[in-house]
This record gives structure tokens, C-alpha cells and sequence, in this order.
């Protein structure tokens, strides 16, 4: 069983956390930078995403998310915020961040560019909302797989009022919107009813489709 299978066998969606542990700082970071560095479409990353430490807020955040003591429990609560709009300033910013690196300017890349600003103009304000939800969802996963490498319990969640979350966090002056939550932590020794049952996925050939 190689390394990657072993530890998405370890993992499971944690139910009661152990709030006297706390993640280090260089496990958090390496998660972080799991997330940081995950592909998204056209490099454009429209997302952001908090690390929210505050227990007071993390109770108001617990008290619109179905009074979930995971919100609470765990060491951190990462909220995954998606861009309320692709607006072309925030294309031109990512496309003028990677001229820079790169330190050329590609006449292809710069045409791409142009495509791409007309289809996310096309495609309005909610369209490109929720085009960058569906990328954040990819750094979400790339946050369950550091996590379980780091041996960090992780909990995604969806369970929670949105536009009350974007309130307590101020996420509308930053033209964001939560999209799911993500508590880290360690399983409490006692209590977690989930912790012991066998992980149940369906068959390979009732998941798998192979098209030749």
C-alpha cells in the first residue's frame, strides 16, 4: 500500500476534536502551502483562504454553522473564500504577477489574456462567482490529502450560514464569499462515534468507469 492510500485510509472526517491539542505552526504551515500551491484554472488562484485562531469569532462562526463544536474544538478553522467576481483587474493582476516571475512577456500568454477577459465578462458577476467556488473545492482537497500526510484530522464542511459567515469575517468589503470550511485538529482519545467504523466507499467497478 503506498503512502498516499495508507494515509487517505487513516483519515476520516472527525467528529469530536481534542480542543487541548494544538497543530505546530510548521505542520500548519506545510498544510498551508499544500493549498498555496494548487493548481487552478488559468493560474488565476480566485480564492483566498483564512486561518481563523480567534475563539470569539469562532463561536460566532459555531453559532451559524448548525452549533457544530468542530468550529470551536479543533486547533484551527480555515475558511476557503472565493472571489465574489473574476473582474479583469483581478485577471490582469495574476497574468502581470506571472510576466513578472517569469520575467517574459509571451505574445501566446498575452492573447490568452485577452480570451480569457472576454469570457469571464460574458459569463457575469454569478457565473464567475461560482466558477471560482469550484476551484477552491480543488484547494480543499489538496488541504485533506497535506493534512492527513501531516497526521492532522481535518473536517470539510459545508454545513453553515454563508452570507452570516461573510458577515462575522468582513468578507464582503473583501469581494469574497465563504465557500466551505475546513476544521484541523487531533480526534479526541474518547467520544468520536465516527473514529472506529470501517471507511465505506463503494466497489471499484461501481465507481469506476473506464471508457477505451
Amino acid at each position: 500500500m503506498t503512502a498516499v492510500i495508507q494515509q487517505l485510509n487513516w483519515r476520516y472526517a472527525t467528529k469530536k476534536f481534542d480542543p487541548s491539542k494544538i497543530v505546530s505552526d510548521e505542520k500548519l504551515e506545510r498544510i498551508l502551502e499544500a493549498i498555496r500551491l494548487t493548481p487552478t484554472s488559468s493560474g488565476l488562484q480566485p480564492y483566498e483562504l483564512l486561518v481563523v485562531s480567534n475563539p470569539d469569532i469562532r463561536k460566532k462562526i459555531r453559532a451559524v454553522g448548525w452549533d457544530q463544536a468542530q468550529i470551536t474544538d479543533s486547533s484551527h478553522l480555515l475558511v476557503f473564500a472565493a472571489w465574489d467576481d473574476i473582474t479583469p483587474e483581478r485577471v490582469n493582476m495574476m497574468f502581470d504577477l506571472t510576466n513578472e516571475v517569469r520575467g517574459v512577456v509571451n505574445e501566446g500568454w498575452e492573447n490568452y489574456r485577452q480570451m480569457l477577459l472576454g469570457i469571464v465578462a460574458a459569463r457575469g458577476k454569478e457565473g464567475n462567482y461560482q466558477s471560482a467556488a469550484r476551484q477552491a473545492y480543488i484547494g480543499l482537497g489538496s488541504a485533506l490529502l497535506a493534512a492527513a500526510f501531516e497526521e492532522v484530522d481535518a473536517t470539510p464542511m459545508e454545513g453553515f450560514d454563508p452570507a452570516a459567515v461573510d458577515e462575522i469575517l468582513g468578507l464582503p468589503a473583501k469581494h469574497l464569499r465563504s465557500v466551505v470550511i475546513l476544521p484541523i485538529g487531533y480526534r479526541a482519545e474518547e467520544g468520536d462515534w465516527l473514529v472506529d467504523l470501517k471507511k465505506v466507499r463503494r466497489a471499484r467497478e461501481n465507481f469506476i468507469i473506464e471508457v477505451k
